[in-house]
């Protein structure tokens, strides 16, 4: 299905002036899923590591929150002229990331790193397969989706609760795709404005409800410094890139190369949280990376 259109908006006014070409600007967008990749997954792992003496709702709030304390000192967005239809797009962006993260780290609470990751995968795997339409595309996603049952390796029996919300981060997880596409692709937002509301939008929706699961890192100094590290490692490195990057790359395309993920956070778990994948594992993760060397070049 070709990728649908922004609803119409107001005149929002002149767009604002074009920023000077940065770094991330001169790299390939796979190179800025790499970095981004390797810094959200080592932002993960060290999070697993906090789970013991901070439950994992608490740290997924206050990655939020530190992700949107940065993002909106650095990016001002208030600056931006915000309307009905941009605003409404961001906080429905914005609620979908938080509940994202909420979702991912009580599942890494259950299940190894990667197998959490690759569950989760099925969100990209569907907006990639809405909105693929040539022949390779459809062999790329049946062996992204081998990949992604061979490294999952999970019974329902053994950890239902985890299967369960690793599913549930995918659905947020593509809702992320969707709705981050809209909201970089809009030509009156800077690169990560639209990004650093929506943190800020997530984080403000979540507090009644995640507030009391912080209060052992709100109480400790040490403890809050490494979630708020956490956060920064984990949200304001790696979307902050990807936003970059979605405006190079037509959403499937986009879908398609975080197909790398999984083997990513395999291979992360592995070295962080001693988490060694099989031989299942190993193929799952060689599944994936060709489905990804298959995806197509053709715009959608």
């Amino acid at each position: 299905m070709p990728r649908s259109a922004p609803p119409a908006e107001p005149k929002p006014g002149p767009a604002p002036a074009p920023e000077p070409a940065g770094v991330t600007d001169r790299l390939p967008p796979q190179a800025l899923f790499v970095l981004g990749a390797i810094s959200q997954y080592v932002g993960a792992a060290l999070a697993v590591l906090l789970f013991a003496v901070v439950p994992a709702a608490g740290v997924a709030w206050l990655r939020v929150v530190a992700a949107a304390a940065v993002l909106v000192a650095w990016r001002r967005p208030w600056q931006t002229r915000w309307n009905g239809a941009r605003l409404r797009v961001t906080a429905a962006f914005g609620i979908a990331l938080a509940l994202m993260n909420l979702a991912f780290y009580l599942a890494i609470d259950r299940l190894p790193l990667g197998t959490a990751v690759a569950i989760e995968f099925v969100g990209p795997i569907a907006v990639a397969a809405i909105g693929s339409r040539t022949r390779r595309d459809v062999l790329a996603l049946v062996l992204a989706c081998a990949g992604v049952l061979a490294l999952a390796d999970v019974h329902l029996t053994g950890s239902p609760g985890g299967f369960a919300l690793a599913v549930a981060a995918g659905a947020f997880w593509a809702a992320y795709i969707v709705l981050g596409h809209r909201v970089a692709a809009d030509p009156g937002l800077r690169p990560a404005d639209g990004l650093a509301l929506a943190m800020l939008i997530g984080a403000v929706a979540l507090a009644p409800f995640l507030v009391v699961s912080a209060v052992p890192a709100l109480v400790d100094p040490l403890l809050l410094a490494a979630c708020l590290a956490v956060g920064v490692a984990s949200s304001v490195v790696p979307y902050g890139l990807e936003q970059v990057a979605m405006r190079r790359l037509a959403r499937a395309r986009f879908a398609l190369l975080l197909a790398l993920l999984p083997a990513t956070a395999t291979v992360v778990g592995a070295i962080v949280l001693a988490q060694v994948p099989g031989l299942v594992e190993s193929a799952g993760i060689a599944l994936i990376v060709i489905a990804a060397s298959l995806r197509t070049h053709a715009e959608v």
